[in-house]
Formats: C-alpha cells, structure tokens, sequence
C-alpha cells in the first residue's frame, strides 16, 4: 500500500520530469522508473508510466498543438502500432527481477543511441523513419523511457524545434492508448495501479505548459548531459537490484 508521503514524492517527480521533457523533449519516462520500482514493483513500472503518459502528452499536445507535423506523426504511428502491441505482450510475461534488468539495460542503453541518432539530424528519408519506427514501436511496448529514441527519429526525419515536442506527444498519446489497452486486457494495470497513474498523469499535466514558457528562455543543451548521467545512474541501479533478487 502506497502512503501518502510516497505519493507525494511521486507526484513531485512527475512533475519535474514532465518539465524537464517538456523543455528537451527528453527525460520525462527515464526519471520516474528508478523512484517507481520500489514503490509498486518492478512489473507495474511500464503499465503505470504508460496510461499516466496519456494525459502527459494530451497537455503537451494541448500545447504545442499548431506546430505538429500530422504527416509525420501519422507515418510513425502505423509503423510503430503493430510491434507496441507485441513488446506490451511480451513484457506481461516477464517476472520482477527480469523485469527490473530490462528496464535498466534499456535506459542505459537508449543514453548513446540517441546520441547516435542525433548525429543523423536531417538524414532519415520516409523509408528509415518507417524502419526505425517499428523497431520503436517494439522497444516502447516493453520498457520505459523509450521516447527519447521517438526523439532522435523524428530529429533525424528533418524536424526540428517546438514541432519536435508537438509530434513526439502525439505519436506518443495513439501508442499510449494502443499499449494501456494490452496492459489492461493481460491483467498488468489494476484499479490501484491505474489510480498511481492518475496522479502521475494529474500532476505531470501543468508541467506542460510551464516546459513552454521556459522553453523559450533556456538552453536544453545546458542540462541534457546531467540528464544522460542521471538516467544511466539510475537504469545501473536498477540492473544491479534486479541481478540481487
């Protein structure tokens, strides 16, 4: 049973790390899996992060809404369905400590590869963005966090900017409502759990709009190697726990 001060804490980390991703695009679902995971246990991680994102990207879409790039997002989207109900399929078969491992592997992993694809801003023609998404659609089903690669691909297809954030909610929400369902229909994302996703999504949303006010005052860059530290700390720690249990 989570206390109240627990969920405090939850709803204080949502909300940071929904400003944080607001301003880079980044961030959002890598910081919240390392505070989850002994809170409501390793399983319920990804089913949590998942339907509470649904109400995370709906503000961010709320937001930036004139800069989004339909055509785009629409292309990911039908790549990338089929493999996320696959991955959510998967994933519900797992046990907690392979469960932790994989969740930490996959946000230390995600830390140079979208520093790769960063690199190939501008350089993935409708073929690769449809490759590329399928394979997204497969890794998002099953871990969290991997919106940072949904990132990276829509920077390499050529986007940049707020339509980088507008997109990346977007596509995100469709795949979100797509994954929440599988989790729902396999058991993994109860009543209660739904609940903790609530308040995740609830005090993420304002995060949104505030990301927009400071997004033209800041500079991403400046803390996104921080980011990158603290999500590699974090995916370690929980390899290690998972590898204990």
């Amino acid at each position: 049973m989570i206390t109240l001060s627990q969920m405090l804490l939850i709803a204080a980390t949502a909300f940071l790390a929904s400003v944080l991703g607001g301003v880079t695009g980044y961030g959002t679902g890598l910081l919240l899996p390392p505070i989850l995971v002994p809170l409501i246990g390793a399983e319920a991680v990804v089913p949590v992060i998942g339907l509470s994102a649904l109400l995370t990207n709906a503000g961010r879409v709320a937001a930036w809404w004139p800069r989004l790039d339909r055509a785009l997002a629409m292309r990911v989207i039908v790549s990338a369905a089929p493999g996320v109900v696959i991955g959510a399929g998967l994933y519900s078969l797992l046990s907690g400590p392979r469960v932790m491992v994989l969740i930490g592997a996959t946000l230390v992993a995600l830390v140079p590869l979208r520093r790769a694809l960063m690199r190939r801003h501008g350089a993935l023609g409708p073929g690769g963005v449809t490759l590329a998404a399928a394979g997204y659609g497969l890794l998002n089903g099953g871990t969290a966090g991997s919106g940072v690669l949904l990132l990276s691909i829509l920077l390499a297809a050529g986007l940049g900017g707020p339509g980088v954030i507008a997109t990346d909610a977007a596509v995100s929400l469709m795949l979100g409502l797509a994954k929440s369902a599988v989790f729902a229909g396999t058991g993994a994302l109860d009543g209660p759990l739904a609940g903790v996703a609530l308040v995740i999504g609830l005090a993420a949303l304002p995060g949104a709009f505030l990301a927009r006010r400071l997004a033209a005052r800041l500079r991403p860059a400046s803390h996104v190697a921080i980011l990158d530290a603290v999500v590699v700390l974090g995916g370690a720690l929980l390899i290690v726990q998972g590898l204990r249990a």
